[in-house]
């Protein structure tokens, strides 16, 4: 269970206004463990006055703790800054505002959701790519290497596939799995969220997943070749048109 009125809670204190805040992480992924932290992400808007003055304010404000008993890691960046991610080739901020699980939401969010789909291109593939490379690099420098590593190297490879043969962001791993069907994912997700952070496999483990890891990389690379997406987003008129707003409705 998610204990939701506690997040909204920690929310709440945000120092800035917010478009949204959604949950990511584990809990986005589909194999919470029992001692998974909550990592909150979203949007702020700076008033006017911390934008246009000498003093300008936090572009990303970020909060980490134990707070109601739960362990908590919030990072929120200015809308200026988040709209430009969304125009780049980052899976993680497309990850975050499109994330099914919202504590906080408005309007702004709704539309804001529209035109992150316009912001998708077949070039977020090597996004992907690179993210796979990376766990997979911390993956193998794990002596022994833990079962959370591995997930996140599938979850991510399942998700880049995902998103350029459909054009969706699909981030949790169990219904990834559910078109995949990988015999191996569910047991490796139940060993997760059953046990720790640190639950381990073995090398003859080790030896089947790197295995694994260059098929699916095999694929998503014939998924990205394949692609019918843009190949540039076509969201940035309308992504200006909202900061605008946004900025004018914080100077009333």
């Amino acid at each position: 269970m998610i204990p939701m009125a506690l997040l909204k809670k920690q929310v709440a204190q945000h120092p800035y206004s917010l478009i949204f805040a959604t949950i990511s992480g584990a809990h986005l992924y589909g194999f919470p463990s029992p001692d998974s932290d909550f990592d909150l992400r979203g949007v702020h808007v700076l008033p006017l006055k911390e934008v246009l003055g000498l003093h300008v304010g936090h572009e990303t404000v970020e909060k980490s703790g134990v707070y109601d008993g739960l362990e908590i890691d919030l990072v929120t960046h200015d809308a200026k800054k988040f709209f430009s991610l969304l125009l780049k080739k980052n899976g993680y901020v497309l990850e975050q505002v499109l994330s099914p699980l919202v504590v906080h939401a408005t309007p702004d969010h709704a539309e804001l959701k529209g035109i992150a789909a316009q912001c998708i291109t077949r070039h977020h593939a090597h996004h992907y790519f690179g993210f796979a490379e990376t766990q997979w690099r911390l993956l193998e420098k794990e002596k022994p290497p833990r079962v959370k590593r591995i997930l996140y190297v599938y979850r991510v490879l399942l998700t880049g596939i995902h998103l350029m043969e459909t054009g969706v962001v699909e981030a949790n791993l169990v219904r990834l799995n559910e078109s995949e069907s990988l015999p191996y994912l569910d047991e490796l997700i139940q060993r997760k969220i059953a046990g720790a952070e640190k639950e381990r496999l073995t090398e003859w483990d080790l030896c089947f997943h790197r295995s694994e890891y260059q098929r699916l990389r095999n694929k998503l690379q014939q998924a990205h070749e394949a692609s019918e997406l843009p190949e540039a987003p076509r969201g940035s008129a309308a992504l200006h048109d909202l900061l605008v707003r946004l900025r004018l409705s914080e100077a009333r």
